[in-house]
């Protein structure tokens, strides 16, 4: 039952993962772009909305690499 669970997190993790990573900016694109952030932002640094979401992105990673883990030491 445990192990369920943690499959269903681990999923659950990975897809956001992949999500939050996706919207990531990257050269000049991303999250920031598509919601009117220009050249201006990108060089003045970081606004919020990329700060948070460089929160989110580590939590969830966080969270995926104690579900491996836990998966991995309960396959075992």
């Amino acid at each position: 039952m445990l192990t369920i669970i943690l499959v269903v997190i681990h999923v659950i993790v990975s897809l956001g993962l992949i999500l939050l990573i996706l919207l990531h900016s990257g050269r000049g694109g991303g999250l920031s772009d598509m919601f009117g952030g220009s050249v201006g932002n990108v060089a003045a640094g970081s606004t919020v909305v990329e700060r948070n979401l460089d929160r989110m992105t580590i939590l969830l990673a966080v969270i995926f690499t104690f579900t491996t883990l836990s998966l991995a030491l309960r396959l075992q």
